[in-house]
C-alpha cells in the first residue's frame, strides 16, 4: 500500500502523545476575533469542506500497532464527520471578551478524542464590539493536538483555511469526492513499523556514504552534535529553581489574553539593542518577578528558565507536516529590578544560547529517538519535559504582518494557546500579527487563581520599557497594551 495512505509519526510527534496525561493536555491552538457577524454555519462548513483536500491530515486519525511494535500511524478516518470537528456556540449577553477567554479555557480543559482526527474548530457568536456602539464580532477557537502539527507550520495551514483578501479565492476541487482508503490491518501496521526501521537504517547507510564522500563536513557536523548533546546533559544536571509555577496540576485551565503593539517592542529594541524576542522575554521576566514577589518568593539571585521552542525546519521543508522543532532553555532574570538592565541580561543570555549547540544537540537526540522502541521513547519524552529542566514554556511565533480574512471578515486579533506539561502551571504563547503582538497565558485553574496578575505584569513591564525608551529620546510610539480578564 502506498506510504501516504498510512504515515508513521516521527519520534518527536510520537513523544507528544507519550507526554500527554489526564491533567497534561498536549493540544495547542488560538483564539481569533473577527469583525462583523459570523457567516452562516452551513456556509462556513462548506468553505472548509471545499479545502480539506489541501490538508489531508485533517481527515486522518491515529492507529496504534499491537504489542508496541512501532510508533503510531496516521490513517484515513472512514467515519470522518466535519460537523463533529467544527462546532458553533454563542456567548451569553453581553458577550464580553473576558467571557470569550473563559470559554476558551473550558474548551482547552478537555482532551481531544484520540479515536478521531485530532482537531476542533469552534465558531463563537456574540463577541462584544471593539468600540462602544460598534458592531458585534465573532471568534474562532482552534484546537489541534501537538502531534498533528507544531505552531510554526501551523501558520502554513492557516493560510489554507483563511484568505488573503476579503473575496475568497476559487479553490480547484478534486474531480472525485473524497473517499477514505481502507484502514490497514494489524499485519500491515506491524510491517509498516518494520519498514520504517529499514528506511531509518538506509538513511544511516546513506549517512555513512556521505562520510566517505565528504568526511570533513560530516565529521564536523558529528562533533557539533556531540557537543550539543553535552550541553543538554549539563542543563539536566543543573535543575531549574523550584517556584509556585512548578506544582502538580489538574485538568482545568484559565486563559488570559494581553494585547500589545509591535511598534512598542521595536522602539525598545531600537533604543536599547537586542531583538523583539529579547524584549518579549524581558517583559515576561518583569511580570514573573512581580508575581513571585506577590507570592512571597524572594527573587534575589533567582533566574527562571523558559523552554523556548525553535523551528529547525529548513527552507526545503516549508509546508511539510510534522514537527521540526528543537527546544532551548532561555533565561528569565527575575532577580534584576531595573528594566533596561534586565533586557541586557536577557540579550546576553540569548546571544550565548544562539552561539551554543543546544538546538543541534536536541536535533541529534530526536534523530536517535527515531530508532528507539516506543517504551523507551515514552520515557525519554517525559524526561525532556521534566520540571528539572525548565519553569515554563515561552513560545513566540511570528505571524503575517498583513490582514487575513475568513468568508470576507477581517481577523482583528489572535491570541495563541500553548500547553501545560506535568508539574507546570503556566505557559505563555506570543504571536505577532498585522502590527500587533498578542500574548496568550494558559494557567492551571487551581494553581494560578491570580493568572490575571501575570497578564497585568506583562502590560506594566512593557509600559516601563517604552517609557524609558521615550525618555532616552527614541521615536514616539504610544504604549498600547490591554489585558483581557476572564472575570
Amino acid at each position: 500500500m502506498p506510504q501516504q495512505h498510512f504515515d508513521r509519526l516521527s519520534a518527536l510527534d510520537a513523544s507528544f502523545l507519550h507526554q500527554e496525561g489526564e491533567n497534561s493536555h498536549m493540544h495547542v491552538g488560538a483564539v481569533t476575533i473577527f469583525e462583523g457577524p459570523p457567516p452562516a454555519y452551513e456556509e462556513f462548513l462548506d468553505s472548509i469542506r471545499g479545502r480539506l483536500h489541501l490538508v489531508p491530515r485533517y481527515r486522518q486519525k491515529l492507529t496504534f500497532p499491537r504489542f508496541e511494535s512501532g510508533r503510531p500511524l496516521w490513517v484515513d478516518d472512514p467515519s470522518f464527520n466535519l460537523e463533529f470537528h467544527v462546532r458553533q456556540t454563542a456567548l451569553p449577553r453581553p458577550g464580553a471578551e473576558g467571557q470569550l477567554m473563559r470559554l476558551a479555557a473550558r474548551i482547552f480543559s478537555q482532551q481531544l478524542d484520540r479515536t478521531k482526527p485530532l482537531w476542533e474548530l469552534w465558531m463563537i457568536e456574540g463577541v462584544e464590539p471593539a468600540e462602544p456602539g460598534g458592531a458585534r464580532r465573532f471568534a474562532l477557537i482552534s484546537k489541534t493536538h501537538h502531534a498533528l502539527i507544531d505552531g510554526v507550520s501551523g501558520i502554513d495551514l492557516a493560510t489554507v483555511l483563511f484568505d488573503l483578501s476579503p473575496v475568497p479565492p476559487e479553490i480547484p476541487h478534486p474531480d472525485a469526492p473524497w473517499s477514505p482508503h481502507r484502514e490497514p490491518g494489524a499485519a500491515e501496521v506491524i510491517a509498516s513499523g518494520g519498514l520504517g526501521a529499514v528506511r531509518a537504517g538506509l538513511r544511516g547507510v546513506t549517512r555513512a556514504l556521505g562520510v566517505v564522500a565528504k568526511p570533513g563536513a560530516v565529521l564536523h557536523e558529528a562533533k557539533e552534535a556531540v557537543e550539543g548533546v553535552g550541553e543538554i546533559a549539563w542543563a539536566a544536571m543543573n535543575p531549574a529553581p523550584a517556584t509556585p509555577l512548578n506544582v502538580p496540576i489538574g485538568p482545568h485551565r484559565r486563559f488570559v489574553g494581553v494585547r500589545a503593539e509591535l511598534r512598542d517592542f521595536k522602539l525598545v529594541k531600537d533604543t536599547f539593542g537586542g531583538t523583539v524576542n529579547d524584549v518579549v522575554l524581558t517583559a515576561v521576566s518583569g511580570a514573573l518577578r512581580e508575581f513571585l514577589r506577590s507570592r512571597g518568593v524572594r527573587t534575589e539571585g533567582l533566574e527562571l528558565r523558559a523552554l523556548v521552542p525553535v523551528s529547525i525546519r529548513s527552507e526545503q521543508e516549508q509546508g511539510q507536516l510534522g514537527n521540526r522543532i528543537a527546544a532551548m532553555r532561555g533565561p528569565l532574570p527575575v532577580y534584576v529590578e531595573d528594566p533596561v538592565a534586565r533586557l541586557r541580561v536577557v540579550r546576553g543570555g540569548m546571544d550565548d544560547l544562539k552561539k551554543s549547540k543546544q538546538a543541534v544537540g536536541a536535533e541529534a537526540l530526536a534523530s536517535v529517538q527515531n530508532f528507539a522502541p516506543p517504551t523507551i521513547l515514552a520515557q525519554a519524552s517525559r524526561l525532556n519535559f521534566s520540571t528539572r529542566l525548565f519553569n515554563l514554556i515561552v513560545t513566540n511565533v511570528p505571524g503575517p504582518q498583513f490582514p487575513i480574512y475568513t468568508r470576507g471578515r477581517e481577523m482583528q486579533d489572535v491570541f495563541p494557546v500553548a500547553f501545560l506539561p506535568e508539574d507546570h502551571a503556566l505557559a505563555i504563547a506570543i504571536m505577532s500579527y498585522n502590527g500587533k503582538v498578542n500574548f496568550g497565558l494558559l494557567g492551571d485553574y487551581d494553581a494560578l487563581p491570580d493568572l490575571q496578575a501575570v497578564g497585568d505584569g506583562i502590560e506594566q513591564a512593557l509600559a516601563e520599557l517604552v517609557a524609558l525608551a521615550k525618555k532616552r529620546g527614541g521615536p514616539r510610539s504610544p504604549a498600547s497594551v490591554r489585558s483581557l480578564s476572564p472575570a
